[in-house]
Formats: C-alpha cells, structure tokens, sequence
C-alpha cells in the first residue's frame, strides 16, 4: 500500500519549476496586456524611410507624416530610417547593409523595450529578426503601413512586398481598400493619405492672381528623382491629349518631354501659381487608391479634379472635389472651373477643410493605434463605410 502510494504520489506530481514558472510567465503576461490597455501613450519603434540621404529633397513623405500624428499623440517614437542604415552601413562583410540593419533593430529593441513596432516599406527588415524579437519579447504588438499601388495583376510585385510580413503583423494598413485586392479585412485595413498641418500649409483657395490655370507633376521614381531615358509613362498619352484638346487652358506640367519633376518646396511654390490641379495616378483606377500626391493637392487647398473610377467619391462629395468621368468629361469641368472663381474656391475650400479635419496625421495615427491594440473599437472614422 505504501509502494503503491509512493508510486502514485511520484507520477502525479506537478508543481515542478518548469509548472511554477510556467504560472509565473502567465501572470507577467496578463498584468503587462491590461497594461498596454488601458495606457494610451505607447513607446514605439517607426522604421521606415525617413530620406535623410537625400537633404530633404523628400521631406514631405507619408513616412513623416504618421511619425508626427504618433509624436503628436503623446506617443514616445524611435525612428530608424533603414534605406538610410543599409546605404550608410554598407561594407565587404555586409555587401546590402542589411546585417547592420536587422541587428541595428535588434538592439533598439533591447534598449527601448517598445510596446509597438511599426513599418512602412521596411523590406530589408527580415523575417527571422521579426520572430526573434517575438520570442524573447512576446508583448510587443507588430503593424505595418503600405502605400504604394498594388493589385491582383499589374501592381503584384508590391503585393507581394505588402504580404511577404503580413501574416508576422498584428495589424496591417493600405492606401487601397483591402477587399479590393482580396485581402483579409479583420487583420487589414484602409487608410486615406494622411495631410498633415505641418507640412501641408498652403491656403491656395487664398490666392487671387495665378499663372496657370491646371497643375500636373509626375515622375519615374521619388528616390530617382530625374527623368529615366526612354521611360514612356502612360499617363503621358492621356496629359497630351488633354491638353491638345484644351487649347486655352495654361497648364503647368512636369514629368513629361524632358521637364523634370520637382520636390520639397520647389514643389509647393509651383502649385500655388495655378488655380486647379489634377490627381491621376498610375495604372487602372481601384478602390480607394491614390497616391500621397492627392494630399498635397488637396490639403494645400487647392481644387483638384480626380478620377470617378477610384470611388473616392463615397469619401468626398462632389461639393468637396471634382470628380471625373473621362478626358472629355474632365475637359468641360476644367472649361468650368477656370472661368467660375467663385465655385471654384468654394469647392476647393470645402474639401481643405474636409481634409484637414478628418484625415489628418494625427488622426489617422489614432486610428492605427486603436486598431492594433483595439481601443476605442466603436469609434467611426469618416473612411470607414
């Protein structure tokens, strides 16, 4: 009897230090998620690039924007630029950078001990760093940002670079609407191209002597920054032929025939010598999407004329922006505009003040926090329908 009490006594035992610890980790766990809960203010970590190789040629980027809604929420941000790191670090033992890179990340994460580590573009952030991180520090909440063009055909190569750490992420947000491009909308979300009040301070609707009558720019790529020899973009075709069509429209173009691109304040200062400008980004229009220019155009104030197709319109109305059927569609409205001042400034106003107002930086850095770690889950964003 005794054997055999010893015998049970000995195989049901379980307070062993692997259990106690066990219990231990669980504890620790729960106490630091209602925590992270319950406080707001959050210690992150934003990689992405911040442009500095270029001297502020590319300042005004989505990247600085959600940084400074974050900052402005009373959130503690660490940035780590890593296109920056890579060209900076580069050496014979790491030809791409991207050792110094991940271990650069590693480090940080270490020192700073953030509750969230955000991305935007960050490619050269491996997987395996990602899940070791996760390993020793199982807390800490992962999201990503996108905001480049992708689809399920022409645009599938950024697809590709979107989802290559989308099952890694806690949350993930686009500038295109996610069930347009068969995405999970539990786990992926739609964010408009944040203005932000720093950046985008121009009152254009103000202005009462002008140039030009429309604006357009263009390029082959924000870190080229010139025109790429025999490079045919086709939204080329559709500005020539715009223009052909409206012979007494002044436009202001760049991009095209040689005219280089313009940047950072060089940028801002043509804007504002035209009344009008036009939004058209690459490529079929889909859901939702355009690029960051639509910010800056709008959150400079300035009336600006987009295409129908993007379904942006369910965003803005008509009395905000001036939406666009086809070439000849948009030629009657710029005929429009251009000899009505006084709609024209009233349209252009209403939709800076929409802009500002709802899809600023601070906002949508808001709504970015709330979705990762799920506060304020019945608050409504005007883009949410």
């Amino acid at each position: 009897m005794l054997r055999s009490m010893q015998n049970k006594c000995l195989k049901n035992f379980y307070l062993t230090d692997k259990f106690i610890s066990k219990k231990i980790d669980n504890y620790r766990e729960l106490f630091f998620k209602n925590h992270l809960t319950k406080n707001k203010n959050k210690k992150i970590i934003h990689v992405t690039n911040f442009n500095l190789r270029h001297n502020a040629r590319l300042f005004y980027n989505t990247g600085r924007r959600i940084n400074n809604g974050l900052v402005r929420s009373i959130n503690s941000v660490v940035t780590l630029s890593d296109r920056d790191t890579v060209s900076y670090e580069k050496s014979i033992k790491d030809i791409t950078g991207s050792n110094s890179l991940n271990n650069k990340l590693l480090e940080m994460t270490a020192n700073f001990k953030p509750d969230l580590i955000l991305f935007g573009h960050a490619d050269m952030i491996s997987s395996d760093t990602i899940l070791k991180i996760k390993k020793f520090y199982p807390n800490i909440k992962f999201a990503q940002w996108f905001l480049d063009k992708m689809d399920n055909k022409e645009w599938l190569h950024n697809k590709k670079r979107f989802m290559d750490k989308f099952k890694l992420m806690d949350s993930n947000f686009c500038t295109t609407d996610p069930k347009a491009i068969k995405l999970d909308n539990k786990v992926c979300f739609y964010i408009p191209n944040p203005v932000d009040k720093a950046l985008d301070n121009l009152k254009i609707f103000k202005n009462k002597n002008f140039i030009y009558d429309v604006f357009f720019a263009m390029s082959h790529g924000v870190h080229r920054g010139v025109l790429k020899k025999g490079k045919i973009d086709v939204r080329e075709y559709f500005i020539k032929k715009l223009i052909r069509e409206n012979q007494n429209i002044k436009f202001d173009i760049y991009g095209i025939d040689n005219i280089q691109p313009i940047w950072s304040d060089e940028f801002k200062n043509k804007l504002q010598m035209s009344k009008m400008a036009l939004n058209l980004s690459q490529g079929k229009p889909i859901k939702f999407y355009s690029s960051d220019r639509i910010a800056q155009l709008i959150g400079n104030g300035i009336l600006t004329f987009v295409e129908r197709e993007t379904e942006l319109n369910r965003i803005f109305s008509d009395k905000e922006v001036v939406f666009y059927s086809n070439l000849s569609d948009l030629s009657k409205k710029i005929k429009k505009y251009s000899e009505n001042d006084s709609l024209r400034i009233k349209v252009s106003r209403a939709g800076y003040s929409k802009y500002h107002k709802h899809m600023n930086s601070n906002i949508v850095a808001e709504y970015m926090i709330n979705k990762i770690f799920k506060h304020n889950t019945n608050k409504k964003y005007i883009w949410e329908l």
